[in-house]
């Protein structure tokens, strides 16, 4: 029980040290995106934070198996790398009883990294769509930035502000520039005109259509014929700055529950539900890849064999991801699907688990016979 425990928590803290750096980079990478997106006006800065933290569930899912790996090489690495595997191995405990018991956390894992890829993240997903949503059905100016020009969101006027009074919802010191149309709905040609007024103010029609009310300004106009500007002062005027409520868009299948992915029956369906499966199996099949290349000689270091397995690793999730892309194609058959990759890479863990044991020895030493039989 003692051996237990202390290779179980010699993974284990490894392997969340790991994913704390991992999710750091990662995140970080994914703050200055949304970041710039921001200060770009494409989302307000009170709603970053929240940008960030729908994408965790999705990082999360990818990078536990890795952060997983790259725990029992570093652990075990270690180990062997300070003589205590070969003392453990002395004593009776086989590498056999090290993969069962890293198969108990590696099992901890895949569930963890199930409920991740299965049901947190395409929650998620669907939730970053309907803030999206929301935000396109805005009028835009929620997201406008004092002191740059911004574009409405029917398309037909560009908007600068001074500045924006939060306390009333109000902005100071309106300029709107309206684009020209070739014809309204009655077919009048309309002409392009600036705006300035001293106050501004956005309300929501019941029908969903937006309109920006501006206060104590001037209005002037081009006149195509004789080439010059009319100028008018108003009271208020009103420009229409969204027609209509945006329409849901159609949803990427990240964002579909897996329960209604399995109703149904295309091949990118089946697809998005296999990558999903794909990484809580990959904790359980990396587990017999890492265990023994985490063997290393004292001499060489705890990372001799760092390189190597990375590439493994790598490999396996650039297999993945070209038999998925075949599976959403239609060139790869559903039947087939990711299960392939999956074998492939247990038989790769099981052929280095069993190599250098007793039965890999006797594989070995038959192999020849075998060989010479079939050629008789």
């Amino acid at each position: 029980m003692i051996v237990f425990r202390y290779l179980l928590q010699e993974v284990a803290k490894t392997q969340l040290a790991v994913f704390i750096v991992l999710m750091t980079i990662f995140i970080s990478n994914q703050f200055v995106r949304v970041l710039d997106d921001a200060s770009e006006g494409g989302i307000p800065g009170k709603m970053v934070m929240v940008f960030i933290g729908l994408k965790v569930p999705d990082l999360a899912g990818m990078i536990l198996p890795l952060s997983f790996f790259l725990g029992i090489l570093l652990a075990y690495g270690r180990i062997y790398a300070d003589n205590e595997m070969s003392i453990l191995h002395a004593c009776g405990v086989s590498e056999w009883y090290v993969v069962r018991v890293t198969l108990i956390l590696g099992l901890i894992t895949s569930i963890v990294t199930g409920i991740f890829t299965l049901y947190l993240s395409p929650m998620a997903a669907e939730y970053e769509y309907q803030v999206k949503e929301q935000l396109a059905a805005d009028s835009g100016l929620s997201t406008l930035i004092a002191g740059r020009f911004q574009t409405t969101g029917n398309k037909k006027a560009v908007v600068f502000i001074h500045d924006k009074n939060r306390k009333n919802n109000t902005l100071e010191k309106v300029f709107v520039a309206q684009l020209p149309n070739k014809q309204d709905q009655h077919g009048a040609v309309i002409n392009s005109s600036l705006v300035y007024a001293a106050q501004g103010e956005v309300i929501e029609e019941a029908s969903g259509s937006q309109r920006l009310i501006l206060t104590d300004g001037t209005r002037y106009q081009n006149d195509e014929k004789s080439h010059e500007f009319h100028q008018v002062a108003f009271g208020k005027y009103y420009i229409q700055i969204q027609d209509q409520k945006v329409e849901h868009k159609r949803r990427k299948l990240k964002a579909v529950p897996t329960t209604e992915l399995f109703q149904e029956q295309a091949s990118e369906s089946k697809a998005e539900i296999q990558w999903r499966i794909a990484f809580p199996l990959a904790c359980l099949i990396l587990t017999l890849v890492a265990v023994p290349l985490s063997a290393v000689n004292p001499r060489q270091g705890k990372f001799a064999k760092m390189l190597p397995a990375l590439l493994l690793f790598l490999g396996y999730f650039l297999l993945l991801t070209a038999v998925k892309r075949g599976l959403e194609s239609g060139s790869v058959a559903s039947t087939l699907g990711l299960w392939p990759v999956h074998f492939i890479a247990l038989i790769l863990g099981s052929s280095l688990l069993i190599k250098g044991r007793s039965l890999g020895l006797k594989l070995k030493a038959s192999l020849p016979q075998f060989m010479q039989r079939g050629a008789s």
